[in-house]
């Protein structure tokens, strides 16, 4: 009798986990979800309604791709191990005491865990230090896309009064002073010259090969449908479709890598950032930020731009209520420059459940294990 009574039970589980449902006006189960998004098929995925600010150059997510080096600076394994070196060396830093690792530390998701970072005399930065992870496949860099390119990137810390504090130069005339570099200067380049370029060069190569090996997410999308929970695939299912979190976090890197006002400006209050504006000086730009990846997400907290949000399910739980109101003071009526949302940020009626089950699903977006050592630097 009791082994029926288990087995009635065991049955009843099944019927109720099947008949999951999210809120999603088409009403699919957890299991056609499962069957779906799992399918190693993505033509079989459930379809989407993207507001029009996000259809250009919309791509959905997905596996990464393999990592693309630029021409004009092709990999080499003694290229990469010489950027290594320089991005862990505090010499090219005013103080010789601050790295490119002390804001980007390998233990700490590639970032620094803190709100903002410090850097020269205890100096502090206005913005957030994103992680390094998977930085090669960004477009732009920075918060306002004020760089193209990695090699383009390097010089702005190093150069940066708040953070290194070195004129570029000067810096590269430290390396040069080495001797230890000479030879890996030209392992890696045929000769022992040390330029600025080289040292750039040498430094983007390094950092475009930190990229995440397959999560759990890809490994699901990939055809292995029980490598996520109930609770991960509809969170999955939500982050495409009601949460509108698709909109901004597609492609594979889960960023559209354009710039977006989220209603986080404070413009005109403490914490004041007038994001994308400060390269473009164009009142449109006002407020608007570069959107970032999610992949490693949960290893790279705080968030947002000025990392404000110390957890996850804060970001979700702002985005759920519609983020912060745009409001303009008696002063601020005629201000051109006053920002304005965007139109995708709108309140999403999301559950409790629904909340942490996005959250569980983002959580799946992680696989970067491997924390690296730093390197030996060459002696004077």
């Amino acid at each position: 009798m009791k082994e029926r009574y288990l087995a009635i039970l065991a049955i009843a589980s099944v019927m109720i986990m099947s008949a999951y449902t999210s809120n999603d006006p088409t009403g699919y189960t957890v299991t056609e979800l499962r069957e779906m998004y799992g399918s190693g098929n993505q033509a079989l995925w459930p379809k989407l309604s993207l507001f029009d600010e996000a259809k250009e150059g919309f791509q959905d997510i997905g596996a990464l791709p393999k990592m693309e080096f630029p021409a004009d600076n092709p990999y080499s394994e003694d290229k990469a191990e010489l950027g290594k070196m320089l991005f862990f060396d505090p010499r090219l830093s005013g103080s010789g005491q601050i790295s490119c690792a002390n804001c980007h530390n390998p233990d700490l998701g590639w970032a620094d865990g803190s709100r903002v970072s410090f850097g020269h005399n205890r100096q502090t930065g206005t913005r957030n230090a994103p992680t390094l992870v998977n930085i090669g496949y960004a477009k732009t860099l920075f918060w306002d896309g004020r760089a193209m390119t990695l090699e383009e990137q390097v010089k702005s810390p190093i150069e940066n009064p708040v953070e290194m504090n070195l004129h570029y130069k000067l810096a590269t005339k430290n390396i040069r002073k080495i001797k230890g570099y000479r030879t890996y200067f030209e392992k890696a380049f045929g000769t022992k010259d040390v330029t600025e370029d080289r040292i750039s060069q040498a430094i983007a190569t390094f950092e475009r090969t930190l990229v995440s090996p397959a999560s759990r997410f890809d490994k699901f999308i990939g055809g292995k449908k029980n490598e996520l929970t109930d609770a991960e695939v509809n969170g999955l299912h939500l982050f495409r479709t009601k949460a509108n979190c698709i909109n901004c976090h597609n492609t594979p890197y889960f960023s559209d890598q354009k710039f977006h006002n989220l209603g986080l400006t404070y413009y005109g209050r403490k914490y004041e950032d007038l994001g994308r504006y400060t390269e473009t000086l164009k009142n449109e730009d006002v407020g608007k930020f570069k959107t970032p990846t999610l992949r490693e997400v949960t290893d790279n907290k705080p968030y947002m731009h000025n990392g404000l949000f110390p957890e996850l399910a804060n970001v979700v739980m702002m985005y759920n209520a519609g983020m912060g109101r745009e409001i303009p003071k008696a002063n601020q009526v005629n201000d051109p420059k006053f920002p304005h949302k965007s139109g995708m940020i709108v309140k999403l009626n999301l559950t409790d459940d629904e909340v942490f089950d996005i959250v569980a699903f983002l959580k799946t977006l992680n696989s970067y294990k491997y924390k690296m050592r730093p390197p030996e630097l060459p002696a004077q």
